[in-house]
């Protein structure tokens, strides 16, 4: 049987229809010296073995089947395992320029939608792997769960355990193929029927001894749901409302115990602290441009994920709220933003999260777009790796992440490692042409959080 997306997964393939909605991740392993090629090479091929979706292709299907993913005939490893030479000097602004490029540029969609680079030659003798991958594949915390699989816990090189064989990519044919969608519509519809008969009976008791509360949790659900597709007509900014496809990646690291202890004595947690030093910096940003700002719109995607999970795909809902950005004072910022995450986070529409997903890749592309291109900002916050972790023999030094801004004027991805918080910061330039100030600004609105921590 032929694997279908899920409707997250789907909603970050058919949203791409607009090229400024692109939903391409990529991240940067700086290492401390070049680790053994082979080695690199033979884990990744042990993943892709292991992952179905990494030796798969998308492929469309008729509506309202979503697309699926079809076993590759033609995988190649060394396509998707490469190595290159660090463009001199060698530094860290080369490795940013290569993974900018990597960020703008679409996959071939006729093959599986990722590809790493060892990239030798950094000065001091250091190298770096990028990775590029489509956020159909997974989510933050299902990349992390990965690279789990990649490292070895010291510079000596665990054994790798047996591998599976490849899988039979055999060709389907188009009879076979259509089969399999008649099928999928078939058990849509069979399994709507069901929920409905199942939940009919309980919903009319319900209804029957309680109609008073029946109706208002009707009425906060579909509100919550609301909340999650309106669209929204104007940016927050007056001075970040253009898109382009133009991007530009920059970094920042704060220490891990320093944020949290920051936001913990402003009335939050670690994630309050890191969007409410965001927040911060763009308060800084608009003021440098003589604009004074109040609410901003943020994306912020919220893990679903659970243990019985599967790695791989999207256990992410994605909501959409506003942030108080205009207040001044740090951990009375903090404590705003801790009430309204707080909110965010009990939202009734978040267990529906795959069916809203499943109803908006039905809708016009046009509608897609009005739902993400005038957010302001996107913030990511992924628990990374908590312990020293080598590759090949190389010591991780660094790890950065770079999602995508899916409509949003800047993506701000907090990856942790060890006791770090590493930023990767992804600017549409069209919204934010003047990118070393708004750097500047957003270093100042963390260190704004970071003295409470004092």
């Amino acid at each position: 049987m032929t694997e279908f997306m899920r409707g997250s997964d789907a909603f970050t393939w058919a949203m791409e229809s607009d090229p400024r909605l692109r939903s391409t991740v990529v991240t940067l392993l700086i290492l401390d010296r070049s680790p053994a090629w082979d080695a690199v090479r033979d884990r990744f091929d042990a993943v892709s073995r292991r992952l179905p979706m990494l030796r798969q292709r998308v492929v469309a299907s008729p509506p309202p089947a979503p697309p699926r993913w079809v076993d590759m005939p033609d995988f190649d490893l060394d396509f998707h395992v490469r190595r290159a030479a660090a463009p001199a000097p060698g530094d860290l602004g080369g490795l940013l320029e290569m993974a900018r490029l990597a960020e703008m540029e679409d996959f071939d969609r006729a093959r599986p939608l990722w590809y790493v680079t060892l990239i030798d030659g950094l000065s001091g003798g250091g190298a770096a792997v990028l990775c590029k991958f489509h956020h159909a594949l997974t989510d933050g915390v299902g990349g992390v769960q990965i690279a789990m699989t990649l490292f070895d816990l010291s510079e000596t090189a665990g054994a790798v355990a047996p591998l599976p064989a490849p899988p039979d990519a055999h060709v389907r044919s188009w009879l076979g193929d259509s089969l399999d969608v008649l099928g999928f519509d078939a058990g849509l519809a069979a399994s709507a029927v069901a929920g409905a008969l199942t939940a009919a009976p309980k919903l009319l008791f319900h209804s029957i001894r309680h109609p008073l509360a029946s109706v208002e949790t009707a009425a906060a659900t579909g509100a919550s749901i609301y909340r999650t597709v309106r669209p929204v007509y104007r940016t927050g900014s007056p001075l970040m409302t253009r898109r382009s496809l133009i991007r530009r990646l920059g970094v920042h690291e704060v220490a891990l115990p320093r944020l949290r202890r920051a936001a913990h004595r402003g009335g939050g947690a670690l994630n309050d602290g890191f969007v409410a030093g965001l927040a911060g910096g763009l308060r800084r940003y608009h003021e440098a441009h003589d604009v004074t700002i109040g609410d901003l719109h943020l994306t912020m995607p919220i893990n679903l994920r659970t243990d019985s999970d599967a790695v791989g795909g999207n256990r992410i809902g994605l909501m959409r709220f506003d942030v108080p950005a205009g207040i001044v004072d740090p951990a009375e910022r903090i404590a705003a933003v801790h009430a309204v995450t707080a909110r965010v986070r009990g939202e009734r529409s978040l267990p529906y999260t795959q069916w809203i997903a499943g109803v908006l890749n039905l809708m016009p592309r046009w509608y897609i777009g009005s739902v993400l291109r005038r957010v302001d900002f996107l913030a990511s916050d992924v628990p990374g790796v908590p312990v020293p972790v080598f590759l090949g023999g190389a010591h991780v030094v660094a790890q950065y992440a770079f999602g995508p801004t899916i409509g949003a004027a800047v993506n701000v991805t907090l990856l942790t490692y060890v006791d770090t918080c590493a930023l990767g910061i992804d600017v549409d330039t069209g919204a934010i042409g003047d990118f070393d100030v708004f750097h500047a600004c957003l270093v100042a609105g963390f260190d704004e959080v970071l003295a409470l921590a004092d």
